[in-house]
This record gives structure tokens, sequence and C-alpha cells, in this order.
């Protein structure tokens, strides 16, 4: 099983793709979808649609992981990112994907066990989990990698 994890922003989200296969986990590949903050909006939501339309023409996931908003202080930022949001669960529709939501903390307690865990210890054990020879960069691509293996462990893919 494919899985493509998606870690939503306006400015940047990140995506992780994992194979998983009898009970093991195979990083495939990381990155960012950018976007310019000096681009409208209607511009950086269609950016962040085609290249992630992109992402899932070439890895043909067959699932995928994305984090539930997380609403903070900043509900500006919320809302955009809540438009980036709508834009990836668009795309997954669109190519008939089945779609996993997951709370940062419901992510951290999968990857670590312990769901206020902090960033680098997140990034340290899906470091170790997908045996890479560095921790993913930038925090984007290596959030997003913890969304996927965090629905790999919920679902029991094999």
């Amino acid at each position: 099983m494919i899985i493509l994890g998606l870690d939503p922003g306006t400015a940047t989200t990140g995506y992780g793709v994992v194979k998983y296969l009898r009970g093991r986990l195979t990083g495939i590949c990381y990155g960012t979808i950018t976007t310019p903050a000096e681009d409208p909006m209607s511009k950086r939501l269609l950016t962040i649609y085609e290249e992630l339309g992109q992402v899932i023409d070439r890895f043909r996931p067959d699932e995928i992981a994305i984090e539930k908003l997380f609403f903070g202080r900043n509900t500006t930022t919320a809302i955009t990112v809540g438009q980036a949001r709508g834009i990836l669960l668009l795309q997954a529709e669109m190519h008939h994907l089945p779609v996993g939501e997951y709370t940062p903390m419901q992510v951290k307690r999968a990857i670590v066990g312990y769901g206020m865990a902090e960033k680098k210890q997140m990034q340290r054990m899906v470091r170790e989990i997908l045996k890479l020879d560095y921790i993913p960069k930038p925090d984007d691509a290596a959030d997003a990698l913890g969304i996927a293996i965090c629905h790999a462990h919920m679902r029991g893919a094999g």
C-alpha cells in the first residue's frame, strides 16, 4: 500500500510518500509545495492544486492521510490553512482516494507514543522508522511523513 501524507499550508504544504508492505514501512519520497506570499490567494491555491495533482499522478498512492486543522490563537492562519486543506481534500476526491484525517496529537502518539512529544522527537522517530540517513527537511516534509506513518499504524495496512 502506498500512502501519501499531507501537512497542509498555504505558504508550504508538506508531502511524504511511504510504502507499507508486510508490516514494513519504507520512505519513497518527500518534499514541499511552496507558494510566494506576494501571489494572490487564488493563484497560491491553484499552484497547490496543480502540484499536488502531479505528486498523485507520479506516485499513485492508494490512500491519503492529512493533518486535521488545529485552531490555535491565529484565526487568520487557520482560515488560510483551511483553504489549502480544502484543495488537498478536493484532489483526493477527484482521484477517488480514501482519506484518513489525524490531529497533531494522534500523529505524535502513533510515532513517539506520547501525544505531547516535541517536534525534534517526532523528526528523529520518523528518521528511525523509515531508516533514513538523516532527518527529513524541511519540517513540513518530515511532518507529512509522520502523518503517513500514523495512517499506516491506524489502518493496520499491509
